[in-house]
């Protein structure tokens, strides 16, 4: 979900950073680790840590289903961190710095962008694809340089997942 997470809130009380480091050494077996991103979650859920590490946890076990509520959390995260309301839609470009290069974009309005992404991927995989595009072309609209790679992933959208040949 996030190519660099420096400058952004990711302190955790010890317990629950506890507990992910401990999903991440139980990862091969699945029902142990899932226990201890839900005891993370428990001990810090509004933790963007926390989030991430869910996310993470079901993105890269397949299960997008739950994987999406903890994408949308963060995308809420950010908004808030923002002071932007509650509706992504509703973002414009100058309501917060979305310029710079992908490297050095502002971490929070980049946390919100890739965040979007993150959550238009899992839309589109899950065959949600006019929420996927709608996601995936408001990060076009704030990010019209495509910085982070969303018009991209949309042209993928819209062919139906086929990737462009490369000439």
């Amino acid at each position: 979900m996030l190519d660099h997470a420096e400058g952004l809130p990711l302190d955790l009380p010890p317990a629950a950073e506890a507990a992910l480091t401990e999903a991440g050494r139980l990862w091969h077996e699945e029902a142990a680790a899932e226990a201890k991103v839900k005891e993370a979650l428990a001990l810090a859920p509004e933790a963007l840590a926390t989030r991430i590490g869910a996310y993470k946890f079901y993105f890269y076990r397949h299960r997008l289903d739950e994987a999406l509520p903890h994408a949308r959390s963060c995308v809420a995260f950010a908004l808030a961190a923002l002071g932007l309301g509650e509706d992504w839609r509703e973002v414009r470009p100058g309501d917060a710095a979305f310029v710079g290069s992908a490297v050095t974009l502002a971490p929070l309005p980049k946390l919100l962008m890739q965040t979007l992404i993150a959550t238009g991927y899992v839309l589109a995989r899950l065959g949600r694809v006019e929420e996927a595009e709608a996601h995936l072309s408001k990060v076009l609209d704030l990010d019209p340089g495509d910085r982070l790679g969303a018009g991209r992933m949309l042209a993928v959208v819209r062919r139906g997942g086929v990737e462009d040949e490369e000439p």
